[in-house]
C-alpha cells in the first residue's frame, strides 16, 4: 500500500495512532489532531502536511512567484511559459496560502482544498476591481494589462504569505498517490478525453457516438466510485467526482467553435467590452450582466495573466472551476454524513439536467455556485468554532453578491426563512417552558443584514443596475394582488406544487398579441410592418422533432414497447420522483426512528428554506419567468441533496442494509443515464440533445455556425448595431436589417422566446418577400433589407 494512503472513517471521527514500526514516528502536533481527523498515515514517509510545508516554504514560494509575475509580463515570453507561470500566480500561489489561511475555519484537508480554491476566485475578483478602480484615479486609462495585473497579483500573495502559518525549507519529496487513485485517475482521464473528442468530432459534423462512450466511461467511473467507496479516502473519491463532472460539463461547452448557448452569448460580449478597453465600466452597458464581475474581469484576468483566448476561458475553464461544484456537496455532507449518503449526494447534484444541459451556458452563476459551495462546507464542519467560521461564510457571501446577482437572492431568502424557523423554535419552547436545546444557529441577523447591504449597495450605488429587480418586485406584487393574470414559465410544470404549463400554441399568440399591443403606436406612424401583411402571412408552431428510432428501438417497437411514450414518461417521472425524495427525506430525518442520515439543524433550517422558495417561484408567475424553476433547484441541491439521498436509500429500507444503498446507487445511475441522453440516443424517439447530436432544439438556436459569423461580420462592416433589429415578424421594422440565421434558412423555423418559454416556429419569409429585398445569401444565412 501506498505510504500515504489514508482511509476514510467518517465525519469529525478522530483517527487512531499510527501503527508501530522499526523507526518510531514523531509525536503528532496537537494542532494537526482535527485537520488530519478521519485519516490514517501508514509508513514512515513525510505525510502531506510535511511535504506541503517542504513545497511552500515561504521565501520560495515568493521567489517562485515573483518570477511567475516576471514571466508573463515580458513580451517574449513563450506562451506555454505564460500558460504554467500564470496559472502558478492566479491560481497556484493564492491557493497554497489560502489553503493554511483556511485550516482556521475548516478542519478536513480536501475541504481546505476546496475552499482555498474558491478564495482564490473571489480574491482574483477583488484584485481586478482594485486594479480597475485605482489606477484609473492616478492616470492610467487602462488598468487591465498584463504588467498591472501581474503585479498586483504579486503584491497579494505577498500580503497572504504574511498571514499564512507557513515554516520549513525547500526540499524535493516524492509525493506518493494515495490508495486507489490509479483506476480513478485512468478512468477520469478516459473520459475527459473522450468528452473533448466527442465534441470535437460533432463540430466537425461527425456523429455523437464517441460523445455517448464518454457518459458511459463516466458511468463506469462513478460504479468505481461507489464500489470501492469504503477503501477510497474522501481525496480519492473527491478527485473522482471532478473528473467525472469535469467530462459531463465539457460535452457542452466544447460545442461549437465559436461561443455556443443562451445566458454566455450575452457574457461573452460583456467580457469583450471590458477586454477592448482594457478597463470595466459599467457605464458603457449599464446592465445586470455587466455587474457580474465574475464575467468581465475574472476571465480579463484570467486571459491577460495566463494567455488562455477569452472564449476558452468560458468554454473550458469556468466549467473545469464549476466542476468543483459536486465535489463541495460531497464534501459538505461527508462533514455530517457517511461516505455513501456523500456519493450519491454528489451524483444526484450531476444527474439533474439543468447542471449538464445549462450551467455551462451561464458562467455568472457557475462561479456563484463555486462560492456557493464552499459556503456549505464551512457550514457543515461543526469542528471548527463558530467565530472562525462565520466571518469566512461571510466573506464568501459577499463573493456571491459580486458573481452574479439572482443568486444572491435566492441565497438570501434561503438563509432568512432558515433564520425565521431558528427564531421560531426559539419562541415555542420558551412559550412551553421548555429549556434551550443549547445549540446555536450558524445562520445570524447581522450576517444577511450585511450581505443584504452589501447586494443593494452594489447594484444601487455602486453600478446602478436594480431596475430589473424593481419590476421583478412590481409584477410580483401584482400577481399577489390579483392585477395580473400573466402565466409562468412552463418549467413549473415539472414541479409537485402545482405549476401548470401552457401550450406553445397559446404562448405563441399571446407573444403575438403582446407585441401587437406594446408597438401600436409606433406601427401607426408606419415604423413597424402593417398588420395586414403580417396577417396574409400567418405563423404556426413547429413540434420538436424526434430522432428516429434505433434499431434497438425498433425492436422494441415491434413487441409493443411505445418508445416516445417510454422516453417521455421517464423525464416526466423524473422530475416527481427527485421531489418526492426531497419531500421524504426531509421528513424521515426529521421524525423517523430509523434514520439514514441524521441531519444537523442547520441543514434541515436551509433545506426547508429552499423548499419554500422552490413552491414560491412555482406559484408566483413572474419569479418562476425571472429566475428560473429548474436553476433554482439546481442551487437548491446545494442544501439538500442529503436529504435527496437519504431518502433514496430509506426508500429501500425493507430490504438489507447493504443492499438498499445499493439499489439508491442504481436509482440515480438510472436516472443519469437517461437525463443525460445516453438512453434516449440508444433508443431514439425522443428529442436530441446538443453534447450527444448535431440536432434537436437547443443546436438549432444556440449553435454558431461559420455562415453566421460571415453574415454578421458582413453586415457589421456596413451598418451600425441600431439599424438590426429583431426579426420576429411583429416586430421587423420597415427600415432595419433582417439576418435570418442558419438554422432559418435551412429548415424555414425560427425561435422565440416570451415568459420564459421558447416558441418554434415557421418563418413567414413571405413577409420579407413582400416588405424587403435580399441583399445577401450565402448557404446557410440570408440578409434583408
Amino acid at each position: 500500500m501506498s505510504p500515504l494512503a489514508t482511509v476514510d472513517r467518517g465525519p469529525n471521527i478522530p483517527a487512531p495512532p499510527h501503527p508501530s514500526s522499526a523507526q518510531p514516528s514523531p509525536a503528532r502536533p496537537p494542532q494537526c489532531h482535527s485537520a488530519c481527523s478521519g485519516h490514517v498515515h501508514r509508513g514512515s514517509r513525510p505525510g502531506w502536511r510535511v511535504v506541503l510545508s517542504r513545497l511552500t516554504d515561504r521565501p520560495a514560494l515568493l521567489g517562485g512567484t515573483a518570477f511567475a509575475a516576471l514571466l508573463v509580463s515580458l513580451p517574449w515570453t513563450p506562451a506555454l511559459v505564460v500558460l504554467v507561470a500564470g496559472l502558478w500566480l492566479v491560481l497556484g500561489a493564492p491557493a497554497t496560502l489560502w489553503y493554511s489561511i483556511s485550516a482556521r475555519g475548516v478542519s478536513t484537508r480536501d475541504g481546505r482544498v476546496l475552499v482555498s480554491i474558491g478564495l482564490t476566485v473571489l480574491t482574483a475578483i477583488l484584485l481586478a476591481l482594485l486594479v480597475n478602480t485605482a489606477l484609473p484615479a492616478i492616470g492610467a486609462p487602462h488598468p487591465l494589462t498584463r504588467l498591472p495585473l501581474g503585479a498586483g497579483m504579486l503584491l497579494v500573495v505577498t500580503g497572504l504569505a504574511t498571514a499564512a502559518p507557513i515554516t520549513g525549507r525547500w526540499t524535493w519529496s516524492r509525493l506518493a498517490v494515495p490508495a486507489g487513485a490509479g483506476p480513478v485517475l485512468l478512468l477520469g482521464a478516459a473520459a475527459i478525453i473522450l468528452a473533448v473528442a466527442g465534441a470535437t468530432r460533432l463540430n466537425n459534423g461527425l456523429s455523437g457516438a464517441v460523445s455517448v462512450v464518454a457518459l458511459l466511461a463516466v458511468a463506469a467511473l462513478l460504479i468505481v466510485l461507489f464500489r470501492r467507496r469504503e477503501r477510497h479516502s474522501s481525496t480519492v473519491t473527491g478527485l473522482g467526482l471532478v473528473l467525472a463532472a469535469a467530462a459531463v460539463l465539457l460535452l457542452n461547452s466544447l460545442r461549437g467553435w465559436f461561443i455556443t448557448g443562451h445566458d454566455i452569448q450575452l457574457e461573452y460580449e460583456v467580457f469583450r467590452l471590458t477586454d477592448n478597453l482594457d478597463r470595466w465600466d459599467i457605464s458603457a452597458f449599464r446592465e445586470p450582466y455587466n455587474a457580474c464581475l465574475s464575467i468581465n474581469l475574472l476571465p480579463v484576468l484570467l486571459s491577460r495573466l495566463t494567455g488562455i483566448p477569452g472564449e476558452y476561458v468560458f468554454k473550458a475553464v469556468f466549467p473545469l472551476l464549476f466542476a468543483l461544484t459536486p465535489v463541495l456537496v460531497y464534501r459538505s455532507v461527508r462533514n455530517v454524513a457517511s461516505q455513501a449518503i456523500a456519493l450519491l449526494s454528489a451524483m444526484y447534484f450531476m444527474a439533474f439536467p439543468t447542471f449538464f444541459t445549462d450551467m455551462t451556458f451561464m458562467a455568472r452563476q457557475e462561479i456563484a455556485f463555486l462560492l456557493l459551495g464552499c459556503v456549505m462546507v464551512v457550514i457543515t464542519d461543526a469542528a471548527r468554532p463558530l467565530r472562525a467560521r462565520r466571518p469566512l461564510v461571510l466573506v464568501l457571501l459577499l463573493g456571491i453578491v459580486l458573481s452574479h446577482y439572482s443568486t444572491t437572492y435566492l441565497v438570501l431568502v434561503t438563509f432568512g426563512i432558515a433564520l425565521g424557523i431558528d427564531y421560531g423554535g426559539r419562541l415555542v419552547r420558551r412559550v412551553r417552558s421548555r429549556p434551550p436545546t443549547g445549540t446555536t444557529g450558524f445562520v445570524t441577523w447581522w450576517m444577511i443584514a450585511l450581505v443584504a447591504v452589501g447586494a443593494v449597495a452594489w447594484t444601487g450605488p455602486a453600478t446602478d443596475t436594480g431596475g430589473q429587480v424593481r419590476v421583478t418586485v412590481a409584477a410580483t406584487v401584482g400577481n399577489l394582488l390579483g392585477k395580473s393574470s400573466a402565466t409562468g414559465s412552463s418549467d413549473t410544470r415539472y414541479s409537485l406544487f402545482g405549476g401548470a404549463a401552457v401550450s406553445a400554441e397559446q404562448r405563441l399568440r399571446d407573444y403575438v398579441a403582446f407585441t401587437e399591443q406594446q408597438t401600436g403606436a409606433e406601427r401607426a406612424s408606419g415604423a413597424l410592418l402593417p398588420l395586414p401583411v403580417l396577417a396574409g402571412h400567418p405563423m404556426s408552431v413547429v413540434p420538436e422533432s424526434a430522432m428516429p428510432l434505433t434499431g434497438f428501438g425498433a425492436l422494441l417497437d415491434r413487441i409493443g414497447v411505445n418508445v416516445p411514450g417510454f422516453n417521455g414518461l421517464v423525464r416526466q417521472a423524473a422530475a416527481g420522483v427527485l421531489q418526492l425524495l426531497l419531500l421524504v427525506g426531509l421528513v424521515a430525518a426529521t421524525f423517523a426512528r430509523r434514520r439514514t442520515f441524521r441531519a444537523p439543524p442547520d441543514q434541515i433550517r436551509l433545506t426547508t428554506g429552499a423548499l419554500v422558495l422552490l413552491g414560491v417561484l412555482t406559484v408566483l408567475p413572474q419569479l418562476s419567468v425571472d429566475y428560473g424553476v429548474l436553476r433554482a433547484f439546481q442551487q437548491g441541491l446545494i442544501f439538500f441533496a442529503p436529504f435527496v439521498a437519504a431518502a433514496s436509500v430509506w426508500s429501500f429500507r425493507w430490504t438489507t442494509t447493504r443492499l438498499s444503498v445499493r439499489l439508491a446507487f442504481g436509482l440515480v445511475m438510472a436516472l443519469f443515464l437517461d437525463l443525460t441522453g445516453v438512453v434516449p440516443t440508444l433508443l431514439g424517439g425522443y428529442p436530441a440533445q446538443l453534447q450527444l447530436a448535431n440536432s434537436g432544439q437547443y443546436y438549432d438556436i444556440y449553435y454558431v455556425h461559420p455562415e453566421d459569423r460571415s453574415a454578421a461580420r458582413w453586415l457589421g462592416e456596413r451598418t451600425s448595431a441600431t439599424d438590426v433589429r429583431d426579426t420576429f415578424p411583429t416586430l421587423v421594422r420597415t427600415d432595419s436589417y433582417v439576418l435570418l440565421s442558419y438554422a432559418t434558412v435551412h429548415k424555414g423555423e425560427a425561435t422565440a422566446f416570451y415568459r420564459g418559454d421558447a416558441m418554434t416556429y415557421r418563418y413567414p419569409f413571405g413577409v420579407l418577400d413582400a416588405t424587403k429585398n435580399k441583399i445577401y445569401s450565402s448557404d446557410g444565412a440570408a440578409i434583408y433589407r
